[in-house]
């Protein structure tokens, strides 16, 4: 394994802008990405759960990641080739290889049950044909199964792995993960933006997260503090998240994702999925809370 290779630090997991006809907004992807770039984050996830990746084909996919690529340059890229169909993984994880990004991520195949040796099978076999680093992508509330310990203990032996990215509401896994990982010699990335500072302290290596794209400056603060131990008081910054991280789970992901970045004056582009009413009518009032919030945090509109 490739030690520059594994991800540490904070890393955008993706949102991507598009319009009605689900065409990606070049120039409003570019000008997040920026953003990005300069509050000093480390990399991003292209076409993760953040970036609504079942919305988009194969050949969209293929095109999203040479994109954001080109825009990220030259900010580390892990490109997200999660699909329920093996070949779909292999094609868009050797598109990504074209493209020179350093590691693909794999999330179980969605909606069919899976047996664990089934999904080793699965991960095993996309890897080989790939032929990249590979960082698993455990998120059982979407993808609708978890990756077991002897999953992926198994795959570690067998695969080049450099990460595990663990979201959703299990943070306890984060602990059994964080033990494998000092074994296996891979990093843990953390999901759970909003207690970044706990996974710091049990070992995470870094984040991948939604609320990077809308508070990257507030991130990188907690990761120079809590992981690299520079000097400073992050408790201001912990409690803001904590606050941006309860207005936000008023909605549901990843719209709200959506709401945090007009809420810093980014164009997150028309809606991938059909809103309601209702929903569209919470948007705005997150929307609102948000912008009040980073006023007196001191976080300007982009």
């Amino acid at each position: 394994m490739k030690t520059d290779v594994a991800p540490s630090g904070i890393y955008s997991a993706q949102y991507i802008p598009t319009d009605a006809k689900g065409r990606v907004v070049r120039a409003s992807l570019a000008a997040h990405i920026d953003f990005e770039r300069r509050a000093g984050i480390n990399g991003l996830l292209a076409l993760g759960s953040t970036g609504e990746f079942p919305f988009f084909t194969v050949n969209e996919r293929r095109a999203v990641l040479g994109t954001i690529a080109e825009l990220a340059a030259p900010l580390k890229v892990i490109a997200n080739i999660s699909d329920i169909r093996p070949r779909s993984a292999i094609e868009l994880g050797l598109h990504a290889k074209e493209l020179g990004l350093p590691a693909v991520a794999l999330m179980p195949p969605m909606y069919y049950p899976l047996s664990q040796a089934d999904l080793l099978a699965y991960f095993l076999h996309v890897a080989d044909a790939v032929g990249l680093p590979v960082m698993l992508y455990n998120f059982p509330e979407l993808a609708g199964k978890r990756i077991e310990p002897e999953t992926i203990v198994a795959f570690a032996e067998r695969a080049p792995m450099v990460a595990i990215k663990q979201s959703g509401g299990d943070f306890a896994y984060h602990l059994e993960l964080i033990a494998l990982g000092r074994e296996k010699k891979f990093a843990v990335m953390s999901g759970s933006d909003a207690r970044l500072p706990e996974a710091f302290a049990l070992g995470a290596a870094g984040c991948i997260g939604g609320l990077v794209n809308i508070v990257p400056e507030l991130m990188v603060e907690l990761d120079r503090v809590h992981r690299k131990r520079e000097p400073g008081d992050a408790s201001p910054v912990a409690d803001g998240m904590q606050e941006a991280g309860r207005i936000l789970d008023q909605l549901t992901f990843p719209l709200n994702v959506a709401a945090g970045l007009e809420a810093r004056g980014f164009d997150p582009g028309t809606p991938k999925s059909v809103v309601s009413y209702e929903s569209r009518a919470l948007y705005e009032q997150i929307v609102t809370e948000l912008r009040e919030l980073f006023e007196r945090l001191g976080l300007p509109p982009q």
